[in-house]
């Protein structure tokens, strides 16, 4: 075996667990289908819809109202959308994007950026990505027979992620 191969921890690589595409419309009808065939055409799966939580006079949304359409991709595909997303963003993202627990977001303000073809009757929607990383391991956690604890060191941290970030797809970190 070589020195380098001693020394790298399979179980420590990083890996995208999951990604969320979400568009959040703000009202039920004909302008959230017209959302959830934009997300359907990025990612080849069917959206799911959320529902609002309480009732916004102000804003016209009752609640148990659809409101948004999300999808949740996970496997090669989600790193191909996730690339197609930092290409919007120029590949640079902020540190605020990150979270304590690994994760991060990020917006977008046009779909037809993403390579999506332009469609007059739809219209132009933005979206949000949402990336959840995680560990070989981490399963253990939320398996039903012999649950246990994760140790603190195989969690990932907000600096594992942003390191991360800027190896496997040469993103710039900015304030």
């Amino acid at each position: 075996m070589t020195e380098t191969a001693t020394k790298t921890n399979k179980m420590r690589d990083l890996h995208i667990e999951k990604l969320v595409v979400n568009i959040s419309v703000g009202e039920s009808g004909d302008k959230l289908t017209r959302a959830a065939k934009v997300l359907e055409q990025l990612t080849e799966q069917t959206p799911r819809f959320s529902k609002s939580r309480l009732t916004v006079r102000g804003w016209g949304i009752r609640r148990n109202e659809k409101i948004a359409c999300y999808v949740t991709v996970r496997g090669p595909l989600a790193d191909q959308i996730l690339e197609k997303g930092l290409k919007v963003k120029e590949f640079e993202l902020s540190k605020a994007n990150f979270s304590a627990t690994g994760n991060f977001g990020f917006g977008i303000d046009e779909h037809i950026d993403l390579g999506i073809k332009y469609d007059p009757t739809s219209g132009i929607y933005g979206m949000d990505f949402y990336v959840v990383l995680g560990r070989p391991g981490f399963r253990i956690g939320r398996r039903r027979h012999c649950q246990s604890k994760i140790g603190r060191s195989h969690k990932v941290t907000k600096e594992d992620a942003m390191k991360w970030i800027v190896q496997k797809h040469d993103v710039t970190l900015v304030n």
